[in-house]
């Protein structure tokens, strides 16, 4: 039950509108488990994928106006990329630690 308190702990931490990624990176790690890309590659390419989802969610819902805003996005969107792969693959892990 310690894993479910930390995922809920970490759900405070990733914005609302952003928290449909999990289950979209979920699928999409299934698609690439199934083809010749190496176990141990899924988790960084959830991350790259997370990040860029997430990068392009700041980007097209915050106002720009200066650098300032500028490196603010890109980091939310970095920090947002990161817990909601983090969090795709900690769920995973539960799952699969659960199922044994």
């Amino acid at each position: 039950m310690k894993g479910v308190i930390i995922i809920e702990e970490v759900f405070n931490f990733i914005k609302p509108e952003l928290l449909i990624l999990i289950p979209v990176l979920y699928f999409i790690g299934l698609g690439i488990k199934k083809s010749n890309i190496p176990d141990k590659h899924i988790p960084l390419l959830l991350g790259i994928i997370s990040i860029f989802l997430s990068h392009l969610w700041v980007f097209s819902t915050s106002e720009i106006n200066n650098w300032q805003d500028v490196t603010n996005a890109v980091f939310v969107s970095i920090t947002q990329g990161i817990l909601t792969a983090g969090t795709t693959v900690y769920a995973n892990q539960l799952y699969i630690q659960f199922k044994k």
